[in-house]
């Protein structure tokens, strides 16, 4: 579905590029468009930031409950 998607706004794009050569190209809607797109931008920039953090979060959980177990087993062995 995805593969869809990016081919339809590729073939999209294309229609655009070509009418703006032609001066046929609405420069106002094109703003929109072009706003649209920076805030979405933004938006996923966000999301993704924050569930790195908490991805890292979760790996320093973790790595904090392996460091205990090492020494656990550490302990069991001598």
């Amino acid at each position: 579905m995805m593969e869809f998607l990016k081919n339809a706004t590729e073939w999209v794009l294309n229609k655009e590029e070509e009418a703006a050569k032609n001066c046929r190209i609405d420069l106002k809607d094109l703003q929109k468009q072009i706003d649209f797109v920076k805030n979405k931008k933004e938006e996923m920039k966000k999301e993704c930031e924050k569930n790195i953090a908490e991805l890292e979060h979760i790996l320093s959980r973790l790595e904090k409950i392996k460091s205990k177990e090492e020494l656990c087993q550490q302990e069991r062995h001598r």
